[in-house]
Parts: structure tokens; C-alpha cells; sequence
């Protein structure tokens, strides 16, 4: 392998388990964040708990990591062999910059603390970067379709109805019970339940980045089958995302905590059982879907379920937004990202791309610092949808 193949396949795999951390701390809130909302577990418990499970559960199935290295991005053969013309350099480049625009759209909504999907910035920025160096030829637009889009359309839509009818049949079922005792229990249940979503999310988050270091080999032309994955890509992935998940993402995780809905323990059990069986099913079945879209879906669809219930709309559709606009947000920056390192060429553009991602994640790193989110703060109360920390800043504006 020529050395500036293997420098720049290098540098995609690190930077691939830079994304997948990434995935790891924006993702926590996922399965954690109504358990923690209850005091089901304390938050430090919580996270340490979700990464354990994110850890075991990379290693259950490849079907996502399949659907991302073969479904998307069109760069090989049926042989699984580099498509002509497209071997090395050029295509490592694309898979670096669809990487880039992962990692930015996922630090950019963490900093506001939006539970947006890492896995549609990561489909975004490799979609945008492909498009921008092949053409609308260098994308599978079925497999998108199929494996992406319909999902993250579907997911939330069910997750929140089921999760819906399950809080509506829990709360009747144990009516008579004093609410102490039924907390009590539930928070229980809870604890099973988020585990349950953590293990989902290592089966279903981990195995992305599996796929696109996987796709980075066959590019390389290290790597031609089809239907595995290699033992230390899935030993490095698994490893990265429980270490960003145990850092955990206490911004995403205050949204969806205690933005949303409020939360009593009941609610929260139906909400992860249901986000759980939808992820764990989805992920056997190859559905590279959203665990954020289908665990924001099933927290609203428990508040829908429990008569009297503070369901916080205006939080959800900023929520909303920022989910419609990640997939061109992500392509956006992959392919500004892909025509500067073509245009620079080589190692020289590689190493110029990778720094514009250190400089920019490092900005927005140090931002977030002047307004710190940890696990002693996490639950600190909205009010009428607005974040703890931003209340003075309303008190302010009224009065003035």
C-alpha cells in the first residue's frame, strides 16, 4: 500500500472513532435521560451503566454496519473490489469529509443542547461529500430511501404511539396504588428498561462507524467482504462510543429529560420499553435508523399518554427543525469539506481538512464551557420551556 494511502487511511480511522465518541455523549440522553429526570439512577450511575451496555451491545449484530459500508455510498463492485478509476486517495478523502460533517452537525447541536440525530449527520455529511466528488451517481439513492429515510420518518411516528398506549394502559392498571408505591416500583422498571435502550444503542450507533471504517478498507483496498466486518474495527467502535457515552452528553440530556415532557416513572418505563423494542428490532433487521428521533418519539408519546401531563410543543418543534435540516446541514459541510481537500490534494488537503475539524471542534468546546451542564445541574427545572440557565436572561428582558 502506498504511504500516503495508508497516512490518510490513518487519519479517516481516527477520525471515525472521533465520531463515534461523539455519538457516544450526544447519544446518552437516549436511554438515559428519563431515568435520570425520575432519580430512577443518579446520573453518574446512569452514564457509567449506559456505557457498559453501549459496549456489549456493539458486538450483537453487523447488519447496520453492513447497511452503511454497501447502502449508501456507491464505491464498490459487486465483488466488494473499488469501483475503477476510484481506488485510494479520492475516495478516503470522501469518507473523511462525510465524517467532518458528522462530527461538526453533531457538536454544533450538542452545544445547544438539541437531541438531533448523530446518525443522519453522519448519513448527511458522507451523502453530501459523495455527491460533491461522483456526482448523484456516487449515492444509492434506493438503499437511502429504504434503510434511512423511510425509517426516520416511520420510527418516532410508532415509538410514540406505542409508547402513548402503554402509558395509557399502565396508568390505568395501577390507579389504585398510592404514588409513592407505584414510583417506587417503576423506577425499577425504568432502570431495566434504559438498560435495555443503552444495549439497543450499541447494537444499532456503534456498527455505523463500523460500516464507514469498513467502507474506508474497502476503499483502500484492504478489505473486500462484503458481508463482515474485521475484529478490531469492531473492538475499536465499541470502545469509543461507551467511552463517549460514559462522558455523557449532560446538554442533550436536560432536553430530553426535563425540555420535553414532564416526567413521572410510569411514563418513563413505557417511553424506554417502547424506544428499546423498536431500536432492537430495527437494528436486526438493518435499519441504519435515528435512536434519537425514535426516543425523542416515544418521551412525547408518553406525555400524549398520561392525562395532565406538561407536554412542552415549542421545545419539540425546534427539535423538529433541527432534525429536517441535519441531513443537508451534514452534506453541506461533508462536501465544502471534500472540494477543499480535493482542491489542495493529497495528504497536504487531508491534513488541512482535519485541522479545520480540531480548530472548529476546540471553538465550540471552549464555548460551551461558559455555560457548564453536569450531572449535579442536569435536573435543575425548566420553566414554560425555557432552560435553567437561560431564566435570569427572560427575568431581564420582561423587565426591562
Amino acid at each position: 500500500m502506498p504511504v500516503e494511502v495508508l497516512i490518510i487511511l490513518a487519519v479517516v480511522i481516527v477520525t471515525a472513532l472521533a465520531f463515534d465518541f461523539t455519538n457516544g455523549f450526544h447519544d446518552t440522553g437516549n436511554a438515559m435521560a428519563t431515568t435520570i429526570a425520575t432519580g430512577a439512577l443518579r446520573p453518574k450511575v446512569a452514564v457509567a451503566v449506559s456505557a457498559v451496555l453501549n459496549l456489549v451491545g456493539a458486538f450483537l449484530s453487523i447488519e447496520v454496519a453492513l447497511t452503511v459500508s454497501n447502502k449508501v455510498v456507491n464505491i464498490q463492485g459487486s465483488d466488494g473490489s473499488p469501483v475503477a478509476g476510484l481506488m485510494g486517495v479520492p475516495i478516503l478523502t470522501l469518507v473523511l469529509a462525510g465524517l467532518v460533517g458528522g462530527i461538526l452537525w453533531n457538536l454544533a447541536t450538542w452545544l445547544f443542547g438539541l437531541p438531533s440525530s448523530s446518525s443522519h449527520a453522519l448519513f448527511g455529511g458522507l451523502i453530501g461529500a459523495a455527491i460533491a466528488a461522483l456526482g448523484p451517481g456516487g449515492v444509492k439513492w434506493n438503499g437511502v430511501l429504504v434503510s434511512v429515510i423511510i425509517p426516520a420518518i416511520a420510527a418516532p411516528l410508532v415509538a410514540g404511539l406505542v409508547a402513548a398506549v402503554g402509558t395509557k394502559m399502565i396508568f390505568r392498571i395501577v390507579a389504585g396504588l398510592p404514588e409513592q408505591q407505584r414510583d417506587t416500583g417503576f423506577r425499577w422498571g425504568q432502570v431495566g428498561s434504559a438498560g435495555l435502550v443503552s444495549l439497543a444503542h450499541g447494537t444499532n450507533d456503534a456498527q455505523k462507524t463500523m460500516g464507514v471504517i469498513t467502507l474506508a478498507l474497502i476503499a483502500a483496498g484492504t478489505w473486500t467482504d462484503l458481508h463482515a466486518v474485521p475484529v478490531w474495527v469492531k473492538v475499536a467502535c465499541a470502545l469509543a462510543i461507551a467511552a463517549g457515552t460514559y462522558v455523557g452528553g449532560w446538554r442533550v440530556i436536560r432536553t430530553l429529560g426535563k425540555g420535553l415532557v414532564e416526567i413521572v416513572p410510569p411514563q418513563g418505563m413505557a417511553a424506554q420499553s417502547a424506544a428499546a423494542a423498536i431500536i432492537l428490532s430495527s437494528s436486526h433487521l438493518g435499519m441504519a435508523l435515528s435512536t434519537t428521533h425514535v426516543a425523542t418519539g416515544s418521551i412525547l408519546g408518553s406525555g400524549v399518554g398520561r392525562a395532565g401531563a406538561t407536554v412542552r410543543w415549542r421545545v419539540a418543534g425546534r427539535m423538529a427543525i433541527a432534525w429536517l435540516i441535519t441531513l443537508p446541514a451534514a452534506g453541506l459541510i461533508g462536501a465544502l469539506c471534500w472540494f477543499l481537500a480535493h482542491a489542495i490534494g493529497g495528504v497536504p488537503g487531508v491534513g488541512v481538512v482535519f485541522a479545520i475539524l480540531v480548530i472548529a471542534s476546540l471553538l465550540m468546546y471552549l464555548r460551551s464551557r461558559r455555560e457548564r451542564i453536569h450531572h449535579d445541574n442536569v435536573n435543575d427545572v425548566w420553566v414554560d420551556g425555557v432552560p435553567p440557565a437561560d431564566h435570569d436572561d427572560v427575568d431581564s428582558k420582561l423587565a426591562a
